[in-house]
């Protein structure tokens, strides 16, 4: 897949209609996978089901992030996320839709990037 670096898996629940304006999917990322940087036009929710993550919204420090933990990705702030270096990790993303778009995918995130603590 271009918009990640890494094995990722992605399972989805549902789509998004015109009554809900969402859709879901279970995604797994193998150790050390990662999206590149997007955004999403009506924000999404990450729910970590099981393993060990990172996300990081552009600017601020890459954060740890582990199950039960819940990730807001504001509508339009530049982001990723995906596993720890050693450890998969799956998530529940619930991600909004405005006129049929849900992601707007950007670059690739650096090794440095991912590496930053």
């Amino acid at each position: 897949m271009d918009n990640f670096d890494g094995r990722v898996r992605v399972e989805p629940l549902f789509a998004a209609t015109g009554d809900i304006r969402a859709s879901a999917a279970y995604v797994t990322f193998e150790p050390g996978a990662r999206s590149a940087w997007h955004t999403h036009p009506a924000g999404q929710r990450l729910v970590v089901i099981s393993g060990v993550g990172r996300t990081q919204e552009w600017g601020k420090p890459v954060q740890e992030i582990r199950p039960g933990d819940v990730i807001v990705c504001p509508p339009g702030v530049k982001h990723w996320h995906g596993a720890a270096p050693t450890i998969a990790m799956t998530h529940l993303a619930v991600t909004g839709s405005v006129d049929g778009k849900t992601v707007q995918w950007m670059e690739k995130v650096s090794d440095d990037q991912y590496n930053a603590r």
